[in-house]
């Protein structure tokens, strides 16, 4: 089970620059679909890499779906030669993206973020407009099964 406050929780107090997006950012504009991990676009600066490696260490980070025992190490030059990494951790499963499709990277998406409280925690959420873009882009059935709550969720917001 992952524990969403304790992930956002422990990527802002490590310094981590990062976007939340995807099912959580959802939930946070008032979505009711059940999502089972944390997905963030990260600040691909080498300070930025360097807290991101830190901050997850304690949690043991390992590639989701790898086999138990395939070597794997969590560390700055590892994320740096990297982009997108689907991680399993001690507070659950979290992603950890340089780039998305649709969306591109952090200085991309941060003109089209602002800072939220979600699951008791601040930092960048992805907007309602934007997160519809990039799930679009995305094209996964997941989330294009998404698509309607979150434009029914827009439409309910813009109605005086």
């Amino acid at each position: 089970m992952t524990d969403f406050k304790a992930l956002l929780r422990a990527l802002t107090e490590g310094g981590v620059e990062f976007i939340l997006i995807g099912g959580a950012a959802a939930a946070v504009h008032g979505s009711a679909r059940l999502t089972r991990d944390v997905d963030v676009v990260y600040r691909r600066t080498r300070d930025n890499i360097a807290h991101l490696a830190t901050t997850l260490m304690p949690y043991q980070p390992y590639l989701r779906g790898a086999p138990p025992g395939l070597p794997f190490r969590w560390d700055a030059p590892t994320i740096e030669r990297g982009l997108n990494f689907t991680l399993t951790t001690q507070l659950g499963d979290l992603d950890v993206l340089g780039e998305i499709v649709g969306g591109g990277g952090y200085e991309a998406l941060l003109p089209a973020s602002s800072l939220i409280r979600a699951f008791g925690v601040e930092c960048r959420c992805l907007n309602l407009d934007r997160l519809i873009e990039v799930k679009r882009a995305a094209g996964r059935p997941k989330d294009l099964e998404a698509l309607a709550e979150l434009e029914a969720i827009r439409e309910e917001r813009s109605r005086p």
